[in-house]
């Protein structure tokens, strides 16, 4: 596996879906922040997004600078965050659930008219989501549907109106897979069209020498790896890995491979929540000689014990 794919896997995202919205004339909605991570695509006219903290306040008022969105784009919010979609910057919002409360037939209406239509949901995740990815993402992810390569994006928005619209069997959990494959997608795009906007291993895959050490630790993370051969890995010297490695990671490679490691433990002790998979056999595979070797590096890490990790942590 690749680096994203890795993390995605472990971290199982789940996508949902929510009424989609018809909006004509002024209008504005009022969102209170989302549970999780969530989604909106455009995909008739136009509007206007504020996220609350996303952006400096806009002109000397209070509220923040709007994203313009237009037809085809879509956006994630990666923070629970108020936000605000409106048709101009003059339409007083009103507030959402009460809209989406009176949906019928999944379809939510606000203002008069049909000229804007937007599609939405969510993502749920595994534990350890926000430290792993969502953190790693800016609190607005646009992509304008201009962007070079979309088309897989645009693919699977338009199958998910198409599941939503004509309701064939089993629609919902077709249109919740798609949306997960959707989001792939928009994190691919975004990080080749806004590397700098990311931080952490996500900038990572950026740089080249970087990503090719990533995924040699990711393709055997229970290798006893070195500083050394993971710069040949990347056909560098060390130092130049570990330089690049350390500005661009914000960690050292083999800190970085102990923090990995962790995480692919704590998925085990949460997945054999009964004891089924002993200590040690969870050390093995992760790359650790022993139960007392992975403890001491898991109490680093985690601030508790192996064993009271898997005591607190019931399995998802």
């Amino acid at each position: 596996m690749d680096p994203l794919e890795d993390v995605l896997t472990l971290l199982e995202p789940r996508g949902r879906l929510s009424a989609s919205l018809v909006a004509g004339g002024r209008w504005g909605l009022r969102f209170d922040a989302p549970p999780g991570v969530k989604f909106n695509a455009v995909r008739r006219g136009s509007c206007l997004l504020e996220v609350a903290g996303a952006a400096e306040p806009h002109d000397g008022e209070d509220r923040p600078a709007p994203i313009e969105l237009a037809e085809g784009d879509c956006y994630l919010l990666t923070r629970r965050r108020p936000f605000t979609l409106r048709s101009d910057p003059a339409a007083e919002p009103v507030d959402a659930g009460a809209v989406f409360a009176r949906a019928e037939d999944g379809l939510a209406r606000v203002g008069r008219g049909e000229e804007t239509y937007l599609i939405g949901g969510g993502f749920t995740f595994g534990t350890r989501a926000q430290e792993l990815l969502l953190d790693r993402l800016p609190p607005v992810v646009h992509l304008p549907a201009a962007t070079p390569h979309a088309e897989a994006v645009r693919w699977a928005l338009g199958e998910i109106d198409r599941e939503l619209t004509r309701r064939p069997a089993a629609a919902t959990l077709v249109a919740e897979h798609l949306a997960v494959v959707m989001l792939v997608h928009v994190l691919r795009l975004y990080l080749a069209r806004e590397p700098r906007a990311v931080s952490g291993w996500l900038a990572g895959l950026r740089d080249p020498v970087v990503a090719a050490a990533l995924t040699a630790l990711h393709r055997e993370p229970a290798r006893p790896w070195t500083v050394a051969e993971l710069a040949g890995a990347a056909s560098v010297s060390r130092s130049t890995l570990a330089a690049r490695f350390k500005a661009t990671v914000g960690q050292g490679p083999l800190e970085y491979l102990t923090r990995w490691r962790i995480e692919l433990a704590a998925r085990r002790l949460r997945e054999s929540g009964g004891g089924a998979a002993t200590l040690a056999t969870i050390a093995h595979a992760v790359g650790y000689g022993s139960e007392s070797a992975l403890s001491v590096a898991f109490k680093r890490v985690v601030g508790m014990s192996p064993g009271d990790y898997r005591r607190q942590r019931p399995a998802r």
